[in-house]
């Protein structure tokens, strides 16, 4: 599943209600916690691509290892990529307290439980994976993962 991007700040709500769209396709309801989390990631990786590249870009949401456990729920890892012509590498930027901006790739590292990046032809892949536990397992515990670190502060993802 994939949506091409435009390079307008307007896309970024475009591309949350798409991706609420096929995550609900997928079995992931609206309010689910990890759906919740994956809408703010497309949204931070969107907004990186939309703001930073002046690019078009394509937003892609692949399930991978989807499988259903003994209690019918699902179980599996959501990937998401965004994919821009721009060559410039993505840099994480500590932002000041009072900026409305550079958070976000701080915020994916704080959320995904995984995520990278590639160089892809002349331009480069942004990736961040979520791992969707099986119906009935615990919900992670807020607060408990360092997302990023500045002098004597840490920041946690809540």
């Amino acid at each position: 599943m994939q949506l091409e991007i435009r390079p307008d700040p307007a896309e970024v709500g475009r591309a949350r209600k798409w991706a609420r769209s096929r995550l609900a396709g997928s079995g992931i309801s609206a309010d689910e916690p990890v759906a919740e989390t994956l809408v703010l990631l497309v949204s931070e990786l969107v907004t990186n691509a939309v703001v930073h590249t002046g690019c078009p870009a394509v937003l892609r949401l692949l399930l991978t290892g989807v499988c259903e456990d003994a209690a019918g729920g699902l179980a599996g890892t959501v990937r998401l990529e965004v994919a821009d012509s721009c060559d410039r590498a993505p840099a994480p930027r500590c932002a000041d307290g009072d900026a409305t901006g550079g958070r976000g790739l701080a915020l994916v590292d704080g959320l995904a439980d995984r995520w990278g990046w590639t160089r892809e032809g002349s331009g480069k892949r942004i990736w961040c994976e979520m791992d969707r536990g099986a119906a009935g397992s615990p919900e992670p515990r807020v607060g408990t993962r360092t997302a990023a670190a500045h002098g004597d502060f840490a920041f946690e993802a809540v």
